[in-house]
């Protein structure tokens, strides 16, 4: 029997794409693409709380580089 692949609800894609576009931001204020995913995984909780108070993903870049 083949498992069926899972999907993420549509909050969670938009979550995820948002991370995308912070890391692209994180990048640009200095960080290696490594040093920005990883920072992201660490802080994982703090990020989606960012998100969820509405900040844009160049916003919390900065307050993560802050």
């Amino acid at each position: 029997m083949a498992k069926k692949k899972e999907e993420l609800d549509p909050e969670t894609l938009e979550l995820i794409h948002w991370c995308i576009e912070v890391e692209g931001f994180l990048v640009k204020g200095g960080a290696t693409q490594e040093q920005a995913q990883e920072h992201i995984e660490e802080q994982v909780e703090w990020f989606t709380d960012l998100f969820y108070d509405g900040l844009t993903p160049e916003q919390a870049a900065k307050e993560a580089l802050a």
